[in-house]
Protein backbone atom coordinates (compact mmCIF):
# COMPACT_ATOMS: atom_id res chain seq x y z
CA UNK A 1 0.00 0.00 0.00
CA UNK A 2 2.78 2.45 1.18
CA UNK A 3 4.06 2.14 -2.94
CA UNK A 4 0.61 2.76 -4.27
CA UNK A 5 0.50 5.87 -1.70
CA UNK A 6 3.38 6.95 -3.05
CA UNK A 7 2.83 6.50 -6.82
CA UNK A 8 -0.94 8.50 -6.59
CA UNK A 9 0.93 11.52 -4.28
CA UNK A 10 3.65 11.70 -7.48
CA UNK A 11 1.36 11.72 -10.39
CA UNK A 12 -0.05 15.24 -10.15
CA UNK A 13 -3.74 14.62 -8.92
CA UNK A 14 -5.01 17.16 -6.69
CA UNK A 15 -6.43 14.78 -4.98
CA UNK A 16 -6.66 10.53 -4.94
CA UNK A 17 -8.37 7.91 -3.50
CA UNK A 18 -6.85 4.07 -3.31
CA UNK A 19 -9.77 1.20 -2.83
CA UNK A 20 -7.84 -2.40 -1.98
CA UNK A 21 -10.19 -4.79 -1.91
CA UNK A 22 -9.16 -8.48 -0.52
CA UNK A 23 -11.36 -11.94 -1.44
CA UNK A 24 -10.94 -15.31 -0.21
CA UNK A 25 -13.50 -17.61 -0.77
CA UNK A 26 -14.44 -21.43 -1.23
CA UNK A 27 -16.35 -22.38 -4.27
CA UNK A 28 -18.80 -25.40 -4.92
CA UNK A 29 -20.35 -26.87 -8.19
CA UNK A 30 -23.08 -29.53 -7.63
CA UNK A 31 -25.01 -31.86 -10.18
CA UNK A 32 -28.19 -32.28 -8.02
CA UNK A 33 -26.38 -33.05 -4.87
CA UNK A 34 -23.64 -34.65 -6.50
CA UNK A 35 -20.30 -32.51 -6.02
CA UNK A 36 -18.73 -32.31 -9.33
CA UNK A 37 -15.71 -29.75 -8.36
CA UNK A 38 -14.83 -27.17 -5.99
CA UNK A 39 -11.93 -24.51 -5.69
CA UNK A 40 -10.50 -22.03 -2.91
CA UNK A 41 -9.86 -18.09 -4.23
CA UNK A 42 -7.88 -15.20 -2.81
CA UNK A 43 -7.28 -12.26 -4.72
CA UNK A 44 -6.88 -8.83 -4.55
CA UNK A 45 -8.50 -5.96 -6.56
CA UNK A 46 -7.05 -2.59 -6.87
CA UNK A 47 -8.61 1.03 -7.83
CA UNK A 48 -7.15 3.95 -8.25
CA UNK A 49 -8.75 7.09 -8.50
CA UNK A 50 -7.46 10.50 -9.62
CA UNK A 51 -9.24 13.75 -9.35
CA UNK A 52 -7.96 17.08 -10.85
CA UNK A 53 -8.97 20.95 -10.84
CA UNK A 54 -9.19 22.92 -13.92
CA UNK A 55 -6.63 25.71 -14.54
CA UNK A 56 -8.85 28.45 -13.72
CA UNK A 57 -10.33 26.38 -10.63
CA UNK A 58 -14.00 26.13 -12.65
CA UNK A 59 -13.95 22.51 -12.81
CA UNK A 60 -13.09 19.25 -11.02
CA UNK A 61 -12.65 16.16 -13.06
CA UNK A 62 -12.43 12.37 -12.03
CA UNK A 63 -10.89 8.72 -13.78
CA UNK A 64 -10.29 5.68 -12.40
CA UNK A 65 -9.10 2.15 -13.00
CA UNK A 66 -8.01 -1.50 -11.84
CA UNK A 67 -4.66 -2.25 -11.63
CA UNK A 68 -3.03 -5.19 -10.85
CA UNK A 69 -0.84 -5.88 -7.69
CA UNK A 70 1.35 -7.60 -9.93
CA UNK A 71 1.86 -4.43 -11.97
CA UNK A 72 5.65 -3.10 -12.03
CA UNK A 73 6.36 0.61 -10.69
CA UNK A 74 6.56 1.92 -14.23
CA UNK A 75 3.11 0.69 -15.50
CA UNK A 76 0.99 1.75 -12.00
CA UNK A 77 2.86 5.12 -12.78
CA UNK A 78 2.03 4.95 -16.20
CA UNK A 79 -1.09 4.43 -15.12
CA UNK A 80 -1.57 6.93 -12.42
CA UNK A 81 -0.71 9.86 -15.23
CA UNK A 82 -3.23 8.60 -17.70
CA UNK A 83 -5.83 9.13 -15.24
CA UNK A 84 -5.47 12.25 -14.22
CA UNK A 85 -4.85 13.21 -18.02
CA UNK A 86 -7.95 12.00 -18.58
CA UNK A 87 -9.64 13.73 -15.45
CA UNK A 88 -8.33 17.33 -17.01
CA UNK A 89 -11.01 16.48 -19.70
CA UNK A 90 -14.00 16.08 -17.03
CA UNK A 91 -15.81 19.32 -16.93
CA UNK A 92 -17.87 18.62 -13.58
CA UNK A 93 -18.32 21.84 -11.04
CA UNK A 94 -15.84 21.18 -8.13
CA UNK A 95 -16.67 20.14 -4.72
CA UNK A 96 -15.01 19.10 -1.49
CA UNK A 97 -14.46 15.26 -1.14
CA UNK A 98 -15.41 12.96 2.36
CA UNK A 99 -13.35 13.80 5.15
CA UNK A 100 -12.13 11.83 7.63
CA UNK A 101 -15.01 10.68 10.31
CA UNK A 102 -16.12 8.73 13.17
CA UNK A 103 -16.97 5.43 11.51
CA UNK A 104 -19.10 3.01 14.08
CA UNK A 105 -18.68 -0.66 13.99
CA UNK A 106 -20.84 -3.31 12.67
CA UNK A 107 -21.89 -6.25 14.30
CA UNK A 108 -21.55 -8.60 11.26
CA UNK A 109 -19.89 -11.81 12.27
CA UNK A 110 -17.23 -13.11 10.17
CA UNK A 111 -17.57 -16.98 10.52
CA UNK A 112 -15.01 -19.74 8.95
CA UNK A 113 -14.97 -20.21 5.70
CA UNK A 114 -15.91 -24.20 6.31
CA UNK A 115 -18.88 -23.15 9.20
CA UNK A 116 -20.32 -21.15 6.13
CA UNK A 117 -19.91 -23.67 3.52
CA UNK A 118 -21.36 -26.25 6.07
CA UNK A 119 -24.39 -24.37 6.64
CA UNK A 120 -25.19 -23.52 2.93
CA UNK A 121 -24.47 -27.22 2.28
CA UNK A 122 -26.92 -28.69 4.96
CA UNK A 123 -29.40 -26.28 3.56
CA UNK A 124 -29.64 -27.79 0.16
CA UNK A 125 -29.38 -31.20 1.55
CA UNK A 126 -32.28 -30.51 3.20
CA UNK A 127 -34.59 -29.08 -0.05
CA UNK A 128 -37.47 -30.84 -0.24
CA UNK A 129 -37.43 -32.52 -3.68
CA UNK A 130 -40.18 -34.88 -5.70
CA UNK A 131 -40.46 -37.25 -8.33
CA UNK A 132 -41.56 -34.43 -10.36
CA UNK A 133 -39.59 -31.22 -9.19
CA UNK A 134 -35.77 -31.23 -8.33
CA UNK A 135 -32.70 -29.76 -8.32
CA UNK A 136 -30.85 -29.92 -11.43
CA UNK A 137 -27.58 -27.95 -10.17
CA UNK A 138 -26.45 -25.57 -7.51
CA UNK A 139 -23.70 -23.78 -7.03
CA UNK A 140 -21.83 -22.50 -4.01
CA UNK A 141 -20.05 -19.03 -3.60
CA UNK A 142 -18.62 -18.13 -0.19
CA UNK A 143 -16.61 -15.39 0.62
CA UNK A 144 -15.15 -13.05 3.00
CA UNK A 145 -14.16 -9.71 2.11
CA UNK A 146 -12.10 -7.03 3.16
CA UNK A 147 -12.35 -3.88 1.54
CA UNK A 148 -9.52 -0.72 1.83
CA UNK A 149 -9.85 2.75 1.37
CA UNK A 150 -7.11 5.45 1.74
CA UNK A 151 -7.59 8.93 0.02
CA UNK A 152 -5.68 12.05 0.06
CA UNK A 153 -8.04 13.83 2.56
CA UNK A 154 -6.83 11.64 5.35
CA UNK A 155 -9.31 8.51 4.65
CA UNK A 156 -8.28 5.07 5.72
CA UNK A 157 -11.06 3.08 7.11
CA UNK A 158 -11.21 -1.04 6.66
CA UNK A 159 -14.67 -2.59 6.24
CA UNK A 160 -14.70 -6.86 6.61
CA UNK A 161 -18.06 -8.30 5.25
CA UNK A 162 -19.52 -11.50 4.55
CA UNK A 163 -20.63 -12.61 1.05
CA UNK A 164 -22.65 -15.70 -0.32
CA UNK A 165 -24.22 -16.27 -3.56
CA UNK A 166 -26.32 -19.18 -4.53
CA UNK A 167 -26.98 -19.95 -8.59
CA UNK A 168 -30.01 -22.37 -8.53
CA UNK A 169 -31.78 -24.44 -11.44
CA UNK A 170 -34.78 -26.57 -10.78
CA UNK A 171 -36.60 -29.00 -13.24
CA UNK A 172 -39.92 -29.79 -13.26
CA UNK A 173 -41.33 -32.38 -15.14
CA UNK A 174 -45.18 -33.50 -16.18
CA UNK A 175 -46.26 -36.00 -18.92
CA UNK A 176 -43.16 -36.11 -20.84
CA UNK A 177 -42.58 -31.94 -20.95
CA UNK A 178 -40.07 -30.32 -18.37
CA UNK A 179 -38.52 -27.14 -18.21
CA UNK A 180 -35.64 -25.17 -15.61
CA UNK A 181 -35.93 -22.16 -13.59
CA UNK A 182 -33.78 -20.16 -12.54
CA UNK A 183 -32.40 -18.68 -9.45
CA UNK A 184 -29.94 -16.32 -8.26
CA UNK A 185 -29.59 -15.61 -4.48
CA UNK A 186 -27.24 -13.16 -2.32
CA UNK A 187 -26.78 -13.13 0.87
CA UNK A 188 -24.24 -11.87 3.44
CA UNK A 189 -24.38 -14.86 5.66
CA UNK A 190 -26.45 -18.55 5.49
CA UNK A 191 -29.95 -17.76 6.57
CA UNK A 192 -31.24 -22.12 5.83
CA UNK A 193 -34.69 -21.25 6.85
CA UNK A 194 -35.05 -18.22 4.15
CA UNK A 195 -33.38 -20.26 1.29
CA UNK A 196 -35.16 -23.56 1.74
CA UNK A 197 -37.99 -21.61 1.36
CA UNK A 198 -37.52 -19.47 -1.48
CA UNK A 199 -36.12 -22.69 -3.31
CA UNK A 200 -38.93 -24.96 -2.15
CA UNK A 201 -41.33 -22.39 -3.71
CA UNK A 202 -39.38 -22.37 -7.08
CA UNK A 203 -40.48 -26.03 -7.31
CA UNK A 204 -44.33 -25.14 -6.55
CA UNK A 205 -43.46 -23.01 -9.69
CA UNK A 206 -42.10 -25.06 -11.83
CA UNK A 207 -44.78 -27.48 -11.16
CA UNK A 208 -47.43 -24.74 -11.83
CA UNK A 209 -46.22 -23.61 -14.74
CA UNK A 210 -46.51 -26.83 -16.60
CA UNK A 211 -50.13 -26.94 -16.14
CA UNK A 212 -50.74 -22.89 -16.70
CA UNK A 213 -53.14 -21.97 -19.28
CA UNK A 214 -52.89 -18.94 -21.24
CA UNK A 215 -53.60 -15.88 -19.50
CA UNK A 216 -56.69 -14.19 -20.62
CA UNK A 217 -57.03 -10.19 -21.58
CA UNK A 218 -58.44 -9.00 -18.92
CA UNK A 219 -57.83 -5.56 -19.11
CA UNK A 220 -57.51 -3.19 -16.65
CA UNK A 221 -56.94 -5.31 -13.03
CA UNK A 222 -55.74 -5.42 -9.90
CA UNK A 223 -51.59 -6.99 -9.69
CA UNK A 224 -50.47 -8.53 -6.77
CA UNK A 225 -46.88 -8.77 -6.92
CA UNK A 226 -45.30 -10.93 -4.17
CA UNK A 227 -41.66 -11.93 -5.27
CA UNK A 228 -38.55 -10.39 -6.29
CA UNK A 229 -40.17 -8.37 -9.52
CA UNK A 230 -41.74 -6.13 -6.19
CA UNK A 231 -38.54 -4.63 -5.91
CA UNK A 232 -39.05 -2.75 -8.82
CA UNK A 233 -41.88 -1.05 -7.19
CA UNK A 234 -39.70 0.19 -4.20
CA UNK A 235 -37.00 1.14 -6.20
CA UNK A 236 -38.90 3.95 -8.53
CA UNK A 237 -39.31 5.86 -5.01
CA UNK A 238 -35.42 4.87 -3.40
CA UNK A 239 -34.79 6.14 -7.42
CA UNK A 240 -36.77 9.57 -7.01
CA UNK A 241 -35.08 10.29 -3.64
CA UNK A 242 -31.24 9.92 -4.70
CA UNK A 243 -29.37 13.33 -6.11
CA UNK A 244 -28.45 12.35 -9.06
CA UNK A 245 -32.03 12.68 -10.03
CA UNK A 246 -33.09 15.73 -8.19
CA UNK A 247 -30.32 17.23 -9.66
CA UNK A 248 -30.93 16.46 -13.44
CA UNK A 249 -34.43 16.62 -13.68
CA UNK A 250 -35.37 13.26 -13.52
CA UNK A 251 -37.10 13.47 -10.16
CA UNK A 252 -40.58 14.51 -9.71
CA UNK A 253 -40.51 14.19 -5.65
CA UNK A 254 -40.16 17.24 -3.61
CA UNK A 255 -39.37 17.54 0.32
CA UNK A 256 -42.45 18.32 2.85
CA UNK A 257 -44.75 17.43 0.24
CA UNK A 258 -46.83 14.35 -0.02
CA UNK A 259 -46.28 12.27 -3.50
CA UNK A 260 -49.89 12.07 -3.94
CA UNK A 261 -52.90 14.25 -3.80
CA UNK A 262 -55.49 12.16 -2.99
CA UNK A 263 -53.97 8.96 -0.75
CA UNK A 264 -56.81 5.90 -0.27
CA UNK A 265 -54.33 3.57 0.00
CA UNK A 266 -50.99 2.82 2.19
CA UNK A 267 -48.48 5.73 2.58
CA UNK A 268 -44.89 4.33 2.06
CA UNK A 269 -42.30 4.76 4.16
CA UNK A 270 -39.10 4.58 3.32
CA UNK A 271 -35.74 4.15 5.42
CA UNK A 272 -32.12 3.44 4.83
CA UNK A 273 -30.15 1.38 7.38
CA UNK A 274 -26.52 0.42 8.48
CA UNK A 275 -27.33 -3.00 9.10
CA UNK A 276 -29.73 -5.48 7.68
CA UNK A 277 -30.12 -8.99 8.84
CA UNK A 278 -28.57 -11.06 6.13
CA UNK A 279 -26.91 -8.55 4.35
CA UNK A 280 -23.80 -8.52 2.20
CA UNK A 281 -22.78 -5.03 2.49
CA UNK A 282 -23.29 -4.09 6.26
CA UNK A 283 -20.63 -1.41 6.41
CA UNK A 284 -20.29 1.44 8.66
CA UNK A 285 -19.03 3.50 5.22
CA UNK A 286 -19.90 3.58 1.71
CA UNK A 287 -17.55 3.23 -1.09
CA UNK A 288 -16.52 6.80 -1.04
CA UNK A 289 -16.06 6.68 2.62
CA UNK A 290 -19.00 8.50 4.41
CA UNK A 291 -20.79 7.33 7.38
CA UNK A 292 -23.42 5.20 6.60
CA UNK A 293 -25.93 5.48 9.50
CA UNK A 294 -30.49 4.88 9.58
CA UNK A 295 -32.10 8.03 7.98
CA UNK A 296 -35.85 8.22 6.92
CA UNK A 297 -35.97 9.25 2.94
CA UNK A 298 -40.01 9.15 3.06
CA UNK A 299 -42.20 9.32 6.10
CA UNK A 300 -46.07 8.23 5.23
CA UNK A 301 -45.68 9.58 1.65
CA UNK A 302 -43.95 12.19 2.57
CA UNK A 303 -40.25 12.74 1.01
CA UNK A 304 -37.69 13.97 3.60
CA UNK A 305 -34.36 13.49 2.71
CA UNK A 306 -32.59 13.71 -0.35
CA UNK A 307 -29.40 11.16 -0.43
CA UNK A 308 -26.63 10.22 -3.01
CA UNK A 309 -23.05 10.33 -3.75
CA UNK A 310 -20.44 12.68 -2.22
CA UNK A 311 -20.35 14.98 -6.07
CA UNK A 312 -24.21 15.63 -5.97
CA UNK A 313 -24.85 15.28 -2.36
CA UNK A 314 -22.52 18.83 -2.80
CA UNK A 315 -23.70 20.20 -5.51
CA UNK A 316 -26.86 20.38 -3.27
CA UNK A 317 -25.83 20.90 -0.16
CA UNK A 318 -26.87 18.22 1.41
CA UNK A 319 -25.00 17.28 4.89
CA UNK A 320 -24.90 13.84 6.30
CA UNK A 321 -25.16 12.41 2.49
CA UNK A 322 -24.02 8.80 1.65
CA UNK A 323 -24.78 6.43 -1.21
CA UNK A 324 -27.53 4.07 0.12
CA UNK A 325 -26.00 0.32 0.77
CA UNK A 326 -29.24 -1.61 2.82
CA UNK A 327 -32.69 0.12 2.58
CA UNK A 328 -36.12 -0.94 3.76
CA UNK A 329 -40.11 -0.19 3.26
CA UNK A 330 -42.26 -0.30 6.14
CA UNK A 331 -44.94 -3.17 6.07
CA UNK A 332 -49.04 -1.93 4.94
CA UNK A 333 -51.65 -1.85 7.13
CA UNK A 334 -53.54 -4.77 5.39
CA UNK A 335 -52.25 -8.44 5.85
CA UNK A 336 -51.34 -10.50 3.04
CA UNK A 337 -54.53 -12.65 3.03
CA UNK A 338 -56.60 -9.19 3.05
CA UNK A 339 -55.04 -8.02 -0.04
CA UNK A 340 -55.16 -11.29 -1.91
CA UNK A 341 -59.45 -10.81 -2.15
CA UNK A 342 -61.31 -10.10 -5.32
CA UNK A 343 -60.70 -10.25 -8.43
CA UNK A 344 -57.47 -9.95 -9.52
CA UNK A 345 -53.25 -11.59 -11.06
CA UNK A 346 -50.65 -12.60 -8.81
CA UNK A 347 -47.12 -12.70 -11.06
CA UNK A 348 -44.77 -14.59 -9.32
CA UNK A 349 -42.41 -14.88 -12.65
CA UNK A 350 -41.43 -12.88 -15.41
CA UNK A 351 -39.28 -12.94 -18.62
CA UNK A 352 -38.53 -9.18 -17.58
CA UNK A 353 -39.82 -6.84 -15.30
CA UNK A 354 -39.14 -3.05 -14.73
CA UNK A 355 -40.36 0.28 -13.29
CA UNK A 356 -39.05 3.40 -14.64
CA UNK A 357 -37.33 5.51 -12.62
CA UNK A 358 -37.81 8.74 -14.36
CA UNK A 359 -41.24 8.13 -15.66
CA UNK A 360 -42.71 5.67 -13.70
CA UNK A 361 -43.98 3.25 -16.67
CA UNK A 362 -44.68 -0.24 -15.84
CA UNK A 363 -44.08 -2.74 -18.09
CA UNK A 364 -43.61 -6.97 -18.39
CA UNK A 365 -43.82 -9.97 -19.52
CA UNK A 366 -45.75 -12.84 -17.45
CA UNK A 367 -43.77 -16.18 -17.10
CA UNK A 368 -46.08 -17.31 -14.33
CA UNK A 369 -49.41 -15.82 -12.48
CA UNK A 370 -52.03 -17.04 -10.61
CA UNK A 371 -55.82 -15.30 -11.67
CA UNK A 372 -58.03 -14.95 -9.23
CA UNK A 373 -61.74 -14.86 -10.65
CA UNK A 374 -63.15 -13.56 -7.39
CA UNK A 375 -65.31 -16.41 -6.69
CA UNK A 376 -62.62 -18.79 -5.25
CA UNK A 377 -61.24 -20.02 -8.29
CA UNK A 378 -57.50 -20.03 -9.05
CA UNK A 379 -56.38 -20.80 -12.27
CA UNK A 380 -51.94 -20.61 -13.25
CA UNK A 381 -51.31 -18.65 -16.44
CA UNK A 382 -48.77 -18.00 -18.54
CA UNK A 383 -47.91 -15.23 -21.29
CA UNK A 384 -49.04 -12.23 -22.44
CA UNK A 385 -47.92 -9.20 -20.41
CA UNK A 386 -48.58 -6.08 -18.04
CA UNK A 387 -48.29 -2.17 -18.37
CA UNK A 388 -49.05 1.09 -16.57
CA UNK A 389 -47.21 3.66 -14.41
CA UNK A 390 -47.30 4.48 -11.04
CA UNK A 391 -48.49 7.27 -10.89
CA UNK A 392 -51.64 6.09 -11.08
CA UNK A 393 -50.72 3.36 -8.77
CA UNK A 394 -49.11 5.82 -5.91
CA UNK A 395 -52.04 6.72 -4.25
CA UNK A 396 -54.17 3.64 -3.50
CA UNK A 397 -51.10 1.18 -3.69
CA UNK A 398 -51.46 -1.80 -1.00
CA UNK A 399 -48.90 -3.08 1.10
CA UNK A 400 -48.89 -6.23 3.49
CA UNK A 401 -48.26 -5.77 7.02
CA UNK A 402 -45.45 -9.07 6.83
CA UNK A 403 -42.26 -8.11 5.25
CA UNK A 404 -39.81 -10.36 3.16
CA UNK A 405 -36.13 -9.58 2.46
CA UNK A 406 -33.69 -9.75 -0.74
CA UNK A 407 -30.34 -9.30 -0.68
CA UNK A 408 -29.82 -6.02 0.59
CA UNK A 409 -33.27 -4.73 1.39
CA UNK A 410 -36.50 -5.51 3.22
CA UNK A 411 -39.70 -4.77 1.36
CA UNK A 412 -43.97 -5.49 2.42
CA UNK A 413 -43.57 -9.49 0.91
CA UNK A 414 -47.46 -8.63 -0.81
CA UNK A 415 -47.96 -5.58 -3.02
CA UNK A 416 -51.06 -5.08 -4.95
CA UNK A 417 -51.39 -2.25 -8.07
CA UNK A 418 -55.19 -1.60 -8.65
CA UNK A 419 -54.65 -0.01 -11.85
CA UNK A 420 -52.24 -2.25 -14.19
CA UNK A 421 -53.21 -3.41 -17.58
CA UNK A 422 -52.74 -6.89 -18.56
CA UNK A 423 -52.80 -8.55 -22.04
CA UNK A 424 -53.46 -11.89 -22.89
CA UNK A 425 -51.28 -14.53 -24.08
Amino acid sequence: MDRYIDIMRSCGADAWEITDTRTTGWEFYFIKHRLDQNRAKNVEHIKFKAYKMSDDGQFLGMASADVSPTDSDDDLRRTAAELVKRASLVKNKPYRLNQPADYVPVKTELKPLAEEAEAFIRTMESIDETDTEDLNSFELFIEQNERRLITSEGIDVTEKYPSATVDVVINARKDGHEIELYRLYELGSCDGKLLKHDIEELMQFGKDRLRAEPTPAVGQSPVVLSTDAALSVYEYFLDNMNAAFVLRGMSSFELGKEISDDYTGDRITLRTLRELEGSPVNTSSDIEGAPVFDAVLIENGVPVKYIGSRMFSQYMGLTDSFNVTNWAVSGGSMSADEIRTGSFLEIVEFSDFQVDGMTGDIFGEIRLAYYHDGKGNVTPVSGGSVSGSMLDNISDMKMSSETRRYVNAEIPAVTRLEHVTVAGA
